[in-house]
């Protein structure tokens, strides 16, 4: 024989509200435990045992549903942590290359500037020969007297400027054009 609301609910020490969320809250069981008897609502011994064992199972969905949650957090976290493991590889990968790349720059900075004084040496070795090839032909010039030197340097205005041939109007003359040497000592 099953007992009424108000029976379990002395029972239980809950309130007959509470009793009804209960019955509410279980899926179908309104339809397979309780019946009518006169004008009350009873409820057979599986029933009550349901309800009285209502919040060991809610406490143990709770648990399991914390506990699958917690699973569910610990999967997470542990994905989290790999990540986090291959982005720090990534990243002592990176700091590598880059620790490598500044060596190298530096040690090219410093081939090259080794390379520069090098060239400074050559060609500080080469200057002088150079100066001496070009002091030559002067020292030549020295020792020539002056009447040659003016004579030389008359030749040589001569070469350059030419005789310029100058076309008249109609185009059938030609004449030629002698430009006046001006050098600066006939000027004195």
């Amino acid at each position: 024989m099953g007992k009424t609301i108000r029976q379990l609910s002395e029972e239980l020490k809950l309130s007959k509200q509470a009793i009804n969320q209960r019955i509410n809250s279980i899926n179908g069981f309104r339809s397979k435990h309780t019946y009518k008897v006169k004008n009350h609502l009873e409820i057979d011994n599986q029933g009550v045992k349901m309800l009285a064992n209502f919040d060991k199972q809610k406490r143990q969905e709770r648990q399991t549903n914390r506990q699958a949650e917690n699973d569910k957090d610990k999967n997470i976290d542990h994905i989290l942590l790999k990540q986090l493991d291959v982005k720090d590889q990534q990243i002592a990968n990176l700091q590598q290359a880059l620790d490598q790349q500044q060596k190298l720059q530096i040690a090219t900075v410093a081939e090259n500037h080794r390379l520069k004084e090098h060239v400074q040496k050559l060609s500080g070795l080469l200057e002088p020969s150079s100066t001496t090839q070009q002091q030559q032909p002067n020292d030549k010039d020295d020792n020539l007297s002056n009447s040659a030197n003016t004579s030389r340097i008359k030749e040589n205005n001569d070469k350059q400027n030419g005789d310029k041939v100058v076309e008249s109007n109609n185009g059938q003359e030609k004449k030629h054009k002698n430009k006046p040497n001006k050098i600066w000592w006939h000027f004195w």
